[in-house]
Parts: C-alpha cells; structure tokens; sequence
C-alpha cells in the first residue's frame, strides 16, 4: 500500500489584517501527483512557501515522511525540491556551473556530483547545452533547467510552481515528458498551473484553493461528477426549434439542459452515451443536422463553477 509523503495541516497565514491562507489541510502520497490550483491571491503561493519552509506559518503543520517542517529541522527540507515561478539562474555561469553551485549548497561534491548532474541534464534534454550559459537560452530552455537545479539533490517530492509560464508548446511538451518520467520513477509532485489541460494530463488528485480556503480536494473523476453534466453536444439544424420542442428535448433521458439559439442548439448531458440517443430523437421529429460535435466536462468547466468567472487582480 502506498504510504504517506506530506501531511498539510490547518495552514494558516496573514499578512497584517488579511488572512491569506486559512486553515488549509491535505496530504499526498508517495508517487502521486498533486494539481494545486486556485485563482490568482487564492493562497496557493504563499502554501507552497509554508511547504518548503520559507515562510512561517501562523498556525498548523507540514510533515514530509513524518518529519516536521521549520522549527530548525533543516534535514527535512532535504526531501523537497522546489521549482520557483520565477527563474532563480545565474546567467554568467553555463548551465553546469549553475547546478555545480546548487548541488554544492545541498553538500554534494566530486563524483557524486557529478552523476547527479549528468542525471538532470539528461533528462531535461539539455546535455548538448551544459557548457552554455543561461543567457543564451529560450525561456523554455531556461525553465527547463530551473527543473534540473531543483533535482540535483534527489528529492522524494518536487513542487513546481507555474512551470510553463511563457514557454512555447514545444518546451512545453519538453517538460511533460521529464515530468512524465519522474512520475514514472514513483516521484512525488506538485503542480500549480493556470493551464487546466496541464493538470487533466498530470494529476492523479487535485486541491482547489479559493479565498485561502480549500473547496475541493479530491480525485478528478469525483470533481467531474460534481457537475450536473458530464459532455456535451452542439448541433447546427436546417431549422430553429420550437419552444415546445425545446422543452420536451430537454425531458429526454440523460438531458440536463438544452440552450436554442436560432438553428444552433447546446444540449448538456449526464454523460455522452445519451448523445446518440438525443441525435436519434431530434432526427426522427424530420430535423437535418448540418453539423453537430460532442464534448467532455473539462476541468476548466470545473473550476469555473467553483471559484466563480470573474476576474481575479
């Protein structure tokens, strides 16, 4: 059986009069992947801070394999790798030299250095790149080694913070597919992201984080249930609907919402084994489809419904 990695519990953080983070609680196993999302000033930073021992927090605790976080117990933070939204390179050192000087900060030396930073070249592809400085890189190139730096030590568990900001698709990829690895070696990992795609592909359990709060914290297939509907199907008819076809369309099985306008119609549904069912009955009331097209609940969709679609400063 899986055992447990980090236990969160009853975080708590303010910043003069404003409680940024409240009462935040989760836990993550070893091997699995975490997405970590929430709006912009939901708290997610400053619980990733509390996590690695940056900050302090007001109240509650964080243990890595049992051990706790802060109160001088550096050895812990041994464990955890982190990966900055903001690049921490040092651009008139070559990418070697820059993870030398990290891996030198974590008490690693000589040969043993050395392999770990083969390693991690390696597997964010940037070998060929070692001699170079970070000056000359792309941003995804940079971000790329960002994620090397944080694993010269070998961490158990690796927190990445908005890794793709600004990274062309291809990096992009680039650093699935480390990611992608690591998982597959039974790391575990933290991801927060604003790309939902990202954490559809990656997480194994997702957190949502709002207002400092948590309001979810569950497995993707149970947020997907928590929405009345499950896919999606969009038709374009010779044709309007009537109101009164609209409304009968809407007590078919598996329908939970029907939208009419003009010849385009949105059906929701509880899941997309009723979408032939509905393209049956609309067809046999002598409708022609001129286009129609299906889709999934995405994790957007998901997240909208709990934070609310307005802006976040």
């Amino acid at each position: 059986m899986t055992s447990l990695l980090l236990d969160v519990k009853n975080l708590s953080k303010s910043f003069g009069q404003h409680k940024v983070v409240d009462a935040v609680s989760f836990s993550l196993m070893h091997g699995q992947t975490l997405g970590l999302l929430g709006p912009n000033g939901a708290g997610k930073s400053t619980t990733v801070g509390m996590i690695c021992g940056l900050l302090r927090q007001d109240q509650g605790e964080v243990r890595v394999d049992g051990q706790l976080v802060g109160e001088g117990n550096n050895s812990v933070k041994h464990k955890i790798g982190l990966v900055p939204q903001d690049l921490a390179l040092y651009d008139d050192l070559s990418a070697l030299e820059n993870l030398k000087l990290f891996g030198a900060l974590y008490g690693l030396t000589g040969s043993a250095l050395k392999t770990r930073c083969d390693a991690v070249l390696d597997l964010v592809n940037l070998r060929d790149r070692a001699a170079d400085k970070p000056a000359t890189f792309s941003g995804g190139m940079k971000r790329r080694l960002n994620i090397a730096a944080a694993l010269l030590h070998d961490p158990q568990l690796l927190i990445l913070d908005e890794p793709t900001v600004g990274v062309d698709p291809q990096s992009r990829n680039a650093i699935f597919d480390s990611l992608e690895i690591l998982k597959q070696q039974g790391r575990a990992l933290i991801y927060t992201s604003h790309y939902m795609e990202e954490v559809e592909r990656l997480a194994d359990h997702i957190v949502i984080i709002d207002h400092g709060k948590v309001i979810a914290d569950e497995s993707p297939q149970a947020l997907y249930r928590r929405l009345p509907a499950q896919a999606a199907l969009q038709l374009d008819l010779d044709r309007n609907l009537s109101s009164e076809t609209v409304t009968i369309l809407g007590q078919q099985a598996g329908v939970t919402q029907v939208q009419s306008t003009g010849t385009h119609v949105d059906i929701a549904l509880l899941d997309a084994s009723f979408a032939l069912p509905v393209l049956d009955w609309v067809h046999a009331r002598g409708y022609t489809l001129q286009h129609f097209s299906t889709a999934k609940t995405k994790l957007e969709d998901i997240f909208l419904t709990l934070t609310g679609r307005s802006l976040r400063d």
